[in-house]
């Protein structure tokens, strides 16, 4: 048995089995948080960094059941070093109660990942990251605080009172959905889909390709991410909602059980194609209310965000009228002025556009707003290069609603994504045309249709 630090993650520890004893050297490691990567290979780590201190208990507890463990030299130091928790918060807890808490985070952080704990909204306090979710089969919580120092502060009975009172505590700060993922939850997350990588290539018999660096960027400038992966997840999750596939298989349609909102996903769309179309009615059986669209290249913390407001049914909101009154794009681009975008009027558009070295923004076109039915998009959240030519775009009806909007725009402002690092710029973005509107558009302007079978 050997441990030894993961060779691109700071602190997680890499334990390679060997011998005869695999079961139980494989049952004792998984006891301390070691996850299986490969047969023969598995990984520790953590959201508060102590791998080391972990790994040592789980190798004194191999050494006990007769298991040789090897340590290297890096792993050895770190196990030895003093850690002192400078700038804990937590001042009146001494080093085991810190870890303590430390452990009950943890967990938070892996029943969440499992999908264990489901999240529903997030805010911000002021000071730090606040979230109500729920146990499967069990009780509701509060989470207060971020990685190795969030702990549980609040337990309900019910979703419905856990949700009414978040929203009382915490009021317009609230969004739908768990919060942004942290540095240190990416960092874990890198660690472990790395040596899987790594892992998988050796077993094929494949030399492993250098992996490209990945930076932290604005969650516009990220990479788009694995759609397929999103809609999964989102039916998975969302047990109100019902799919069937047609047309060959190259469509996924997604109906919420009220019959008033759906959503369809075209499995063949890429780059700057239309791969989601949303649309929503005031009844099964009246016409459209509204409808948007995202392309294959939005990032998936974009269309995840658009998922999970239209999940929660928080769709019928206060919505433009054909005058387009101030309240309601005042109400949707609270987190852009915020955030300090710069807000420009030129004609029939409004748009806000976002500081720093990446383009995007978000761009509201008056004329548009005045045609309920009208084929030209009343909002453009976009990314990359203009408005007019971008590298993804989500486009949004007249009478989308203000607070629906609003989600993505704090999102916008605020969320955070990653991308592999590029050598050199990227060249002039090309217009790729929209998948034919026959399809998609002429399904959803027509009546809901009845559940699948």
């Amino acid at each position: 048995m050997d441990l030894a630090l993961h060779p691109q993650h700071p602190s997680a520890v890499v334990a390679t089995l060997t011998g005869t004893k695999l079961h139980t050297a494989h049952a004792t490691l998984a006891s301390e948080g070691f996850r299986p990567v490969s047969d023969d290979t598995m990984l520790l780590v953590r959201i508060d960094h102590e791998e080391p201190y972990y790994a040592n208990i789980a190798a004194n507890l191999l050494r006990n059941a007769n298991i040789p463990v090897d340590i290297t030299d890096q792993l050895q130091e770190e196990i030895d070093a003093d850690w002192t928790w400078a700038n804990h918060p937590m001042t009146w807890l001494d080093s085991d109660e810190i870890r303590l808490v430390s452990a009950e985070a943890q967990k938070i952080h892996d029943d969440i990942a499992s999908g264990i704990l489901t999240i529903h909204q997030h805010a911000h306090d002021g000071h730090t990251t606040v979230a109500v979710g729920t146990y499967r089969h069990a009780h509701s919580v509060h989470l207060h605080g971020e990685n190795h120092l969030r702990v549980v502060s609040g337990s309900y009975d019910t979703p419905g009172e856990a949700i009414a009172d978040f929203e009382r505590l915490y009021g317009d700060a609230v969004r739908t959905g768990p919060a942004p993922t942290t540095d240190t939850e990416q960092q874990a997350a890198q660690a472990i889909a790395a040596l899987s990588a790594a892992k998988a290539a050796r077993i094929a018999g494949a030399p492993m390709e250098p992996q490209a660096p990945t930076e932290r960027v604005p969650v516009y400038a990220a990479d788009p991410g694995d759609h397929e992966a999103l809609l999964d997840k989102f039916l998975k999750e969302q047990g109100e909602w019902e799919k069937y596939r047609t047309w060959g298989d190259s469509t996924t349609v997604a109906n919420h059980e009220s019959l008033t909102l759906r959503a369809i996903f075209d499995h063949d769309a890429v780059d700057r194609e239309t791969k989601w179309t949303f649309a929503a009615y005031e009844t099964p059986v009246s016409d459209r209310l509204w409808h948007g669209t995202a392309t294959a290249s939005t990032p998936t913390a974009i269309v995840s965000t658009l998922l999970d407001a239209v999940a929660t049914e928080n769709v019928w909101g206060s919505i433009l009228s054909p005058t387009a009154p101030e309240a309601a794009i005042t109400e949707a681009t609270v987190p852009l002025v915020d955030a300090e975008w710069k807000h420009t009027i030129d004609g029939r558009f409004i748009t806000w556009e976002a500081p720093g070295p990446q383009e995007a923004g978000i761009q509201f076109d008056a004329f548009a707003a005045q045609k309920d039915n009208g084929l030209l998009p009343t909002w453009t959240i976009w990314g990359g290069h203009a408005v007019h030519q971008p590298t993804w775009a989500v486009q949004l009806s007249a009478k989308a609603p203000a607070a629906l909007v609003q989600h993505l725009a704090f999102e916008m402002a605020e969320g955070q994504g990653s991308r592999r690092a590029q050598a050199a710029a990227d060249g002039p973005a090309l217009l790729t045309p929209q998948a034919p509107a026959s399809v998609a558009t002429s399904l959803l302007a027509a009546r809901p249709p009845g559940r699948s079978r």
